[in-house]
């Protein structure tokens, strides 16, 4: 469906503006200080003697937090910029997490943790809205995938680097990934200079597209499930439930949980650099569909295996399953708003609904786990994989057209009378 020399890959490349390389850059080094700790916190956390599910709330806390400010996040995007609160959310993360491994108490950790929900979906929020605001339409999904794979190849090196800095001591990632962002600060800073989102489209956006509209388009609702349920897994569960079910139930030693955690990555980036294209060409809606089986099937069954080879593979199915759906739900995301929209409220509401499976799924999970055992644990996070890939067989394809001499899309997709209530259908 794509037509002209866009397709080849030199071409995408040298016509995606500088700042998308920018924030991909950035986003592999959030990721590998993200790495770092995610092995180790859950560990740290029952260091201080608390049960599962209380070292299940320290995941779902940062979360809690990202979820109540993200509306707040969107506000401070148009009043300063992106650029300037990517920075500002940075610097929050990372002074908070650096604080963490001097963490005194299990309330002083959960405290640390909920300042870092703040700065995250300060710098979560604003470069994804650059990110969609300088991404050519036809691009998206390559444009959300390299983004994606960005984070996901920080993912495979920071959980090895982590599991081996917490045989030294379990409060050295935490000082580590403090500096990776430091470090980040002061680069995308450099480069970014004098680029912020609203003075890049001030005067070529239009009016704000509204989250009520957004939620009467069937697209939009499956990728808030398909978020919902990617929180609940990825950001969730994986963290909080898969280091513990490594070295509690399985019997390994700590750095096998992030080996564990690195392996998913590695099934994450394998397929995130050909979805984003496939997306483009294909549509969203196919790899959407097919991402969400397999990573509902293969995260079901995690907790029924005990050995670690088994594990291990079945990881690497759930990450590859994973990154089939992330660039066609963040591009379809972004075909529903248009890409002359301010979009600031969609936004957040999509990320909000991550955060809500995020917040949700450590903390009945790790119930889950102590009452019914990992296996139920795992099952029930699958099968909410499964719920989201009802949605999206009832989603009509969001893909935009190729260029005709028609106007360019200024709002939000439309859709058949049947699939949007006449109320909420956007006017052109």
């Amino acid at each position: 469906m794509e037509g002209g020399p866009s397709g080849s890959g030199r071409a995408v490349a040298e016509r995606l503006p500088r700042e998308i390389w920018v924030l991909v850059g950035s986003a592999f080094l959030i990721a590998i200080g993200y790495g770092l700790v995610a092995p180790t916190l859950p560990v740290f956390v029952r260091s201080f003697d608390v049960g599962i599910t209380a070292a299940s709330l320290v995941i779902s806390v940062f979360a809690l937090v990202r979820l109540l400010f993200a509306p707040m996040s969107g506000r401070i995007v148009g009043r300063i910029g992106e650029v300037p609160t990517f920075n500002i959310g940075l610097g929050v993360v990372a002074l908070s997490t650096g604080a963490c491994a001097f963490a005194g108490n299990y309330w002083q950790l959960l405290v640390l943790r909920g300042l870092g929900g703040i700065g995250s979906t300060m710098f979560t929020v604003s470069a994804l809205s650059l990110l969609i605001r300088l991404a050519p339409t036809r691009m998206r999904g390559r444009a959300t995938g390299m983004w994606a794979t960005g984070f996901l190849l920080g993912n495979i090196v920071g959980p090895l680097v982590g599991g081996g800095l917490a045989a030294v001591s379990l409060r050295a990632p935490f000082l580590a990934y403090g500096a990776v962002l430091l470090v980040v600060v002061g680069v995308a800073g450099l480069l970014l200079r004098g680029r912020t989102g609203t003075q890049v489209e001030a005067t070529k956006a239009g009016p704000p597209a509204r989250f009520r509209d957004a939620l009467g388009h069937p697209t939009y609702r499956a990728a808030l499930v398909a978020s919902f349920a990617n929180g609940w897994a990825v950001f969730g569960v994986r963290v909080a439930l898969v280091p513990l079910f490594v070295v509690e139930a399985m019997g390994q030693p700590d750095a096998w949980a992030g080996i564990a955690l690195a392996v998913f990555a590695v099934g994450n980036a394998a397929t995130l650099v050909i979805a984003g294209p496939m997306a483009d060409r294909r549509g969203r809606r196919p790899l959407a569909l097919a991402g969400l089986a397999v990573s509902g099937v293969a995260t079901g069954v995690l907790g029924f295996l005990t050995e670690p080879m088994p594990f291990l593979a079945a990881s690497l199915v759930a990450g590859m399953g994973s990154g089939l759906v992330n660039p066609p739900m963040n591009a379809a995301v972004a075909d529903v708003m248009g890409s002359r929209a301010r979009g600031g409220t969609v936004l957040a509401g999509f990320q909000m609904s991550a955060d809500l499976g995020a917040i949700i799924g450590p903390v009945l999970a790790g119930v889950l786990a102590e009452t019914a055992g990992f296996p139920a644990a795992f099952a029930v996070t699958g099968a909410v994989a499964l719920v989201a890939l009802a949605f999206w067989v009832r989603a009509p394809e969001t893909l935009p057209a190729p260029p005709s001499g028609s106007a360019a899309e200024e709002s939000l997709v439309e859709c058949s009378a049947t699939e949007c209530p006449p109320s909420r259908t956007p006017t052109r």
